[in-house]
């Protein structure tokens, strides 16, 4: 890593027990006077809603509570709607991916229907560890087409100006949820560290991460209302999505993404069960770069051939995905084996699978990569 070069984003990052709290001050600060909330039913039975309302009051203009996974295009149409009839200066996505997604692609696109193309702002609220609050980069789905096809957009403006992690707020995280995304987290973590852009803040933040998901993410998914483990699995899920804001994602993510737009597989799903096989995949390209991620999920590496740490730490993944109660296989998932041609030919059309450390030469190779996971 002799050379290397990134772009840093202008963002400022509120970590708190109790942070929902400060939200209107710093809302203040910035001067934004109409926000709109992009989230789902889940948050608002749960009460986070009522609770970021109770914050926010009159500057709350819009709420749009109906955000299905994966970014669906028609939706992104319709919150655009209300955000010109509200005259909205912010978005908040609060929630996970999906929602945080939502608010990252509707701000370019509301700038584009202005007079002055001012970019409005993007706030984040997680209640999951996606990290999708501390990159550029959104998924958007286009569900007219047959098959429906995920793609991914990267784009500075729609970098969350502001995010807010409470972990409070995660207390009530389903298990499988608080599982999913976590491995999710995980996966961050390894693609920054062997990614084809990776740099030393990445790898410190992927390595660090790494270290507080592995002594986390098992006390969360059993213990849910531990707030010690959920402020470290934020911690390391803000880490992670760090990790990931200054490189190129690869074979992982981008096979991911295809998985979930166009067989309707959860990202955190998905996530937990490609994981594994793009490790093993990618061994005998990355396996010194992902070392450190070996040594802190606790594997001693010291006596054993790089790979063969690797073939470790892939198994360590699989087994706390099972222990987790979470599909190991793509036909768990409801993956039809048929299928499975056609998906990697899609997927072998991805920019982000191009950008893989090992080369992605054919479709075959996803294919064959598929098959084992299936």
């Amino acid at each position: 890593m002799d050379e290397f070069q990134y772009t840093s984003y202008a963002q400022e990052v509120i970590f708190a027990p109790g942070a929902l709290a400060c939200l209107n001050e710093a809302v203040e600060r910035f001067g934004w006077q109409r926000l709109m909330l992009c989230t789902n039913r889940s948050l608002r039975e749960s009460g986070c809603v009522a609770s970021l309302t109770a914050v926010l009051g009159d500057r709350l203009a819009v709420i749009y509570d109906r955000v299905k996974p994966h970014v669906q295009d028609f939706q992104v149409d319709e919150a655009l709607q209300l955000t010109i009839e509200n005259e909205v200066d912010a978005i908040i996505g609060m929630g996970g991916g999906s929602p945080i997604g939502m608010a990252k692609a509707l701000a370019p696109r509301l700038a584009e229907k202005r007079p002055n193309p001012r970019m409005p702002a993007v706030v984040a609220i997680p209640t999951t560890y996606s990290g999708s609050e501390m990159t550029p980069v959104y998924g958007l789905t286009h569900a007219s087409q047959t098959p429906p096809r995920k793609v991914t957009a990267n784009d500075p403006g729609s970098m969350p100006r502001l995010v807010i992690y409470d972990p409070q707020l995660s207390l009530d995280l389903p298990p499988e949820m608080t599982a999913s995304t976590g491995i999710n987290a995980l996966a961050h973590c390894f693609e920054a560290l062997y990614s084809v852009q990776r740099n030393p803040l990445s790898t410190s933040a992927a390595t660090n991460g790494v270290h507080y998901i592995a002594r986390s993410l098992l006390r969360c998914y059993q213990h849910g209302d531990d707030l010690q483990a959920r402020t470290q699995m934020l911690t390391g899920s803000h880490l992670a999505g760090l990790s990931l804001a200054s490189v190129k994602m690869g074979l992982h993510h981008g096979l991911c993404h295809v998985l979930g737009g166009t067989a309707n597989v959860p990202h955190g799903i998905a996530n937990s069960i490609i994981l594994p096989h793009a490790i093993r995949f990618n061994a005998d390209t990355t396996a010194p770069q992902l070392l450190p991620a070996v040594e802190a999920i606790g594997i001693a590496a010291d006596h054993l051939q790089p790979v063969e740490a690797i073939e470790m730490a892939a198994q360590r993944i699989y087994g706390l995905v099972g222990q987790m109660h979470l599909p190991q296989r793509l036909r768990d998932a409801g993956v039809q084996k048929a299928d499975l041609p056609r998906i990697a030919q899609i997927a072998f059309q991805n920019h982000t699978i191009q950008n893989n450390p090992k080369p992605v030469r054919a479709a075959h190779q996803i294919e064959d990569l598929l098959r084992e996971a299936w």
